[in-house]
């Protein structure tokens, strides 16, 4: 996935709104959602607060976009790891596994950007806070298919096993509570796969 880095203002020669977006994401990763105002945006952005304006109503509207381009990568990388294993959906499993220790490793210290957003909107009605819980249900249900289709035994709860232990190895990476967290979260997953396809067939 695109990481957040600290970075210069945005190239003026991109259009605003992807400047702003662009911005926005930096400014809300690095330094938190509260702390980030719309004149901070605008201006790493290389724009005004009144063009910022015309294009989000809301800095909550710019956030809520933000957050729907960081979900449309990940699903992007999830039809990749799909398509590459085409036909086979155990080894699809392992791949998403495998594709969240190396994601868990990757974040720098601030972490993955969904637990950092949602410690930040306490209110669950609000439009990021829905549309990250929304998104991950649609992981689970997405990862609950895999599983049926791989003929797993319970696949509905092989899929909440799966994805307790890639939710907690992103915790873990971003406090550094445990060494290699992505890589133990990879063995765990291929074990509770192993486990689960024996199940199906005892």
């Amino acid at each position: 996935m695109e990481k957040m880095n600290k970075g210069k203002a945005a190239e003026p020669s991109a259009p605003p709104r992807e400047r702003l977006l662009e911005a926005a994401g930096e400014l809300f990763y690095n330094d938190g959602i509260r702390a980030t105002g719309v004149e901070a945006i605008a201006a790493r952005a290389n724009t005004t607060k009144m063009a910022l304006y015309r294009h989000f109503q809301s800095k909550d509207a710019l956030l809520a976009e933000w957050l729907r381009q960081v979900i449309a990568g990940y699903w992007r990388k999830f039809d990749a790891i799909e398509a590459e294993h085409a036909g086979d959906p155990r080894a699809q499993i392992l791949a998403w596994a495998a594709f969240f220790a190396d994601d868990a490793g990757a974040w720098s210290h601030r972490g993955c950007p969904f637990i950092n957003s949602i410690a930040e909107l306490p209110d669950r009605e609000h439009v990021g806070r829905k549309l990250i819980e929304e998104y991950k249900q649609g992981q689970w249900r997405r990862l609950a298919g895999l599983c049926r289709a791989a003929c797993l035994a319970s696949p509905e709860g092989t899929a909440s096993e799966l994805m307790l232990v890639f939710e907690g190895a992103q915790v873990a990476a971003q406090n550094r509570s445990i060494a290699d967290a992505g890589a133990l979260a990879q063995r765990i997953a291929s074990a509770i796969v192993e486990r689960q396809a024996q199940a199906s067939i005892g």
